[in-house]
Protein backbone atom coordinates (compact mmCIF):
# COMPACT_ATOMS: atom_id res chain seq x y z
CA UNK A 1 0.00 0.00 0.00
CA UNK A 2 1.24 3.46 -0.90
CA UNK A 3 0.07 7.00 -0.09
CA UNK A 4 0.72 10.02 -2.26
CA UNK A 5 -0.11 13.59 -1.26
CA UNK A 6 -1.07 15.85 -4.14
CA UNK A 7 -1.18 19.61 -4.29
CA UNK A 8 -3.65 20.85 -6.86
CA UNK A 9 -5.01 24.07 -8.28
CA UNK A 10 -8.69 24.97 -8.56
CA UNK A 11 -8.65 27.72 -11.15
CA UNK A 12 -11.07 30.41 -12.26
CA UNK A 13 -12.64 28.09 -14.86
CA UNK A 14 -14.04 25.74 -12.17
CA UNK A 15 -14.45 28.08 -9.21
CA UNK A 16 -18.25 27.74 -9.22
CA UNK A 17 -18.31 23.96 -8.81
CA UNK A 18 -19.02 22.55 -5.36
CA UNK A 19 -16.63 20.47 -3.30
CA UNK A 20 -18.69 17.38 -4.04
CA UNK A 21 -18.46 17.98 -7.81
CA UNK A 22 -14.73 18.56 -7.45
CA UNK A 23 -14.38 15.20 -5.69
CA UNK A 24 -16.44 13.53 -8.44
CA UNK A 25 -14.21 15.07 -11.15
CA UNK A 26 -11.09 13.71 -9.43
CA UNK A 27 -12.60 10.25 -8.97
CA UNK A 28 -13.64 10.13 -12.62
CA UNK A 29 -10.14 11.21 -13.70
CA UNK A 30 -8.55 8.52 -11.50
CA UNK A 31 -10.73 5.83 -13.10
CA UNK A 32 -10.03 7.12 -16.62
CA UNK A 33 -6.29 7.19 -15.94
CA UNK A 34 -6.42 3.54 -14.83
CA UNK A 35 -4.68 4.18 -11.52
CA UNK A 36 -4.69 1.34 -8.92
CA UNK A 37 -6.51 3.29 -6.19
CA UNK A 38 -7.50 1.46 -3.00
CA UNK A 39 -11.22 1.06 -2.26
CA UNK A 40 -12.85 0.76 1.15
CA UNK A 41 -14.36 -2.58 2.11
CA UNK A 42 -18.05 -3.19 2.62
CA UNK A 43 -21.39 -2.89 0.90
CA UNK A 44 -20.70 0.44 -0.84
CA UNK A 45 -16.94 0.75 -1.53
CA UNK A 46 -15.41 4.22 -2.00
CA UNK A 47 -11.99 5.37 -3.17
CA UNK A 48 -9.63 6.01 -0.27
CA UNK A 49 -8.94 9.72 -0.67
CA UNK A 50 -8.47 12.19 2.18
CA UNK A 51 -9.46 15.71 1.17
CA UNK A 52 -8.40 18.98 2.75
CA UNK A 53 -10.92 21.57 3.88
CA UNK A 54 -13.64 22.38 1.37
CA UNK A 55 -13.51 25.71 -0.43
CA UNK A 56 -16.68 27.74 -0.63
CA UNK A 57 -18.39 27.93 -3.99
CA UNK A 58 -16.97 30.77 -6.05
CA UNK A 59 -13.46 30.54 -4.56
CA UNK A 60 -10.37 29.64 -6.56
CA UNK A 61 -7.17 28.33 -5.01
CA UNK A 62 -3.58 27.71 -6.01
CA UNK A 63 -2.71 25.20 -3.26
CA UNK A 64 -5.26 22.58 -2.18
CA UNK A 65 -4.21 19.20 -0.74
CA UNK A 66 -5.48 15.64 -0.99
CA UNK A 67 -3.98 12.28 -0.03
CA UNK A 68 -4.58 9.24 -2.24
CA UNK A 69 -4.01 5.63 -1.21
CA UNK A 70 -2.95 3.04 -3.82
CA UNK A 71 -2.91 -0.76 -3.89
CA UNK A 72 0.22 -0.91 -6.07
CA UNK A 73 3.29 1.24 -6.44
CA UNK A 74 2.82 4.38 -8.56
CA UNK A 75 5.56 6.90 -9.25
CA UNK A 76 4.44 10.37 -8.07
CA UNK A 77 5.55 12.01 -11.33
CA UNK A 78 3.65 9.41 -13.37
CA UNK A 79 0.54 10.00 -11.23
CA UNK A 80 0.81 13.75 -11.84
CA UNK A 81 1.12 13.33 -15.62
CA UNK A 82 -1.66 10.75 -15.96
CA UNK A 83 -4.13 12.73 -13.83
CA UNK A 84 -3.38 16.05 -15.53
CA UNK A 85 -4.25 14.47 -18.90
CA UNK A 86 -7.69 13.46 -17.56
CA UNK A 87 -8.68 16.43 -15.37
CA UNK A 88 -10.91 19.17 -16.81
CA UNK A 89 -9.57 22.62 -17.62
CA UNK A 90 -9.07 24.58 -14.40
CA UNK A 91 -8.03 21.60 -12.29
CA UNK A 92 -4.32 20.80 -12.31
CA UNK A 93 -2.00 18.71 -10.16
CA UNK A 94 0.96 20.92 -9.19
CA UNK A 95 2.94 18.47 -7.02
CA UNK A 96 2.81 14.81 -6.04
CA UNK A 97 4.93 13.43 -3.19
CA UNK A 98 5.17 10.20 -1.22
CA UNK A 99 3.77 10.34 2.31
Amino acid sequence: MQKIRIKYRKGEEVRFISHRDLMRAFMRAIRRAGLPITYSQGFNPHMKISWGNALKVGAASEAELAELQFEQWVKPQELKERLNRQLPKGLEILEADLV
